[in-house]
């Protein structure tokens, strides 16, 4: 399959769509869903939701990382997903010490995304503290660096290891304003800029983040962030849940891209991104798992026009079908840096699924992108490559057998 622009085609008994991307991911806390939904007390938040994502993340090894997430790339798999942009910020061991190979975790993601069959961007994200004014938490121990040059090393030796692999990339981010000051976000999009890399970043996700960001520098994080020159066309502001119209504006005006989260977003009670709004300003939307709260891919490209309408009470506010399809196609792979590949992917949808069945060839677009479910996928192919074939991934059962034990290891609290 090779369109000009992202298009749903009938083909005999398919209907053959682009490979679906899913720019932004944290496959480990796929171990987390279901187990976080009960509240200990009260209502439960962002914060207290991140407290047990920590209390995982104090038992992970390579081996536990490497089975969750291949799993959750299968899983994704099944779900037409071809590209995942994984925002890797789990770099060293249990006590902060880096592994004697420093990128030992982040090789292991890789691993899991190659037997798993999926494209990766690894995504090799920045983090030096625990917020503003406050200490690093134990389970934060593992995600920080002593500074730029070391997060740099990294890029540069993972770049060099997978080179000759189509299927693997690698790019940068600076993982929130919380944890990375605005000097080393200057560091980190210069060097993303002059390696041609895309720059990912969490921006505005919580209104916490926000009152952080104006304490220490008097400025919002997006508009600090355009202040120091780092919203370009590369740049992907992970969330952007919580923007004011001056930021939206700025976010159109650098070509930038946002990439919207929405069963994550819902799950964590995150908010309602202005996703119409940044439509009309000229930012670029694409859609990532995150959290990976949800099995359903098609969900995640449909929610961005679907919670717009019940933000505004209105219907067909910020994409029509064939822009959520490009949002979920071309636009997420140009957002994990693969450009070129977003077309080289196919999905092979079963037109007799009772989602699909009967839809005239005008509404085929409307029909997989409202109405599609993991269900449909019968064939999807990745690099010339069938990964799943008859809705199964000959990987699936090896995968299960290692993400049962990984998890049988675990201590999960609910809350």
């Amino acid at each position: 399959m090779n369109p000009e622009t992202p298009s749903v085609i009938r083909s005999g008994k398919y209907l053959l769509l682009p490979g679906l991307a899913s720019a932004h991911s944290h496959a480990f806390q796929r171990a987390l869903r279901a187990r976080t939904q009960r509240a200990a007390s009260g209502a439960g938040s962002f914060w207290s939701w991140r407290g047990l994502m920590y209390a995982l993340v104090e038992q992970l090894d390579p081996q536990s990382i490497f089975d969750i997430s291949r799993f959750t790339f299968i899983e994704l798999a099944l779900s037409g997903v071809t590209a995942v942009g994984e925002f890797h910020y789990m770099h060293h061991d249990k006590d902060g010490t880096p592994y004697a190979n420093r990128t030992e975790l982040a090789q292991a993601v890789i691993r899991a995304a190659q037997e798993a069959g999926v494209r990766i961007t690894l995504i090799r994200t920045a983090y030096f503290r625990g917020g503003y004014g406050q200490a690093l938490t134990p389970a934060q121990r593992r995600f920080c660096d002593a500074g730029v040059d070391e997060v740099l090393k990294d890029v540069e030796a993972l770049s060099k290891q997978f080179a000759d692999d189509p299927t693997v990339n690698i790019a940068l981010a600076a993982h929130s304003i919380r944890a990375v000051p605005g000097e080393q976000v200057v560091e980190l999009a210069a060097y993303a800029r002059e390696h041609r890399m895309p720059f990912h970043m969490h921006v505005a996700e919580q209104r916490r983040e926000i009152e952080g960001c104006l304490k220490e520098y008097d400025r919002r994080p997006l508009a600090l962030l355009a202040e120091l020159g780092v919203l370009d066309e590369r740049f992907v502001a992970v969330h952007a849940t919580h923007l004011i119209p001056e930021e939206i504006e700025a976010l159109g005006r650098a070509a930038a891209t946002v990439c919207v989260c929405r069963t994550t977003e819902r799950d964590l009670g995150d908010g309602l991104p202005q996703a119409a709004e940044l439509v009309q300003a000229g930012a670029r939307l694409c859609v990532g798992a995150d959290s990976h709260a949800g099995p359903d891919a098609f969900e995640e490209v449909r929610a961005v026009e679907l919670d717009d309408r019940s933000r505004t009470e209105l219907r067909t506010v910020a994409a029509e079908a064939p822009l959520l399809l490009q949002a979920a196609t071309q636009n997420g792979y140009e957002a994990i840096g693969m450009k070129q590949a977003w077309s080289q992917d196919c999905v092979y949808l079963n037109a007799n699924d009772p989602a699909l069945v009967m839809t005239d060839d005008d509404f085929l677009t409307d029909a997989v992108v409202f109405g599609a479910t993991p269900r449909a996928v019968e064939r999807v192919t990745v690099a010339g490559r069938t990964i799943v074939e008859e809705g199964r991934h000959a990987g699936y059962e090896n995968a299960l057998k290692g993400y049962r034990t990984a998890l049988k290891k675990l201590v999960m609290r609910q809350g």
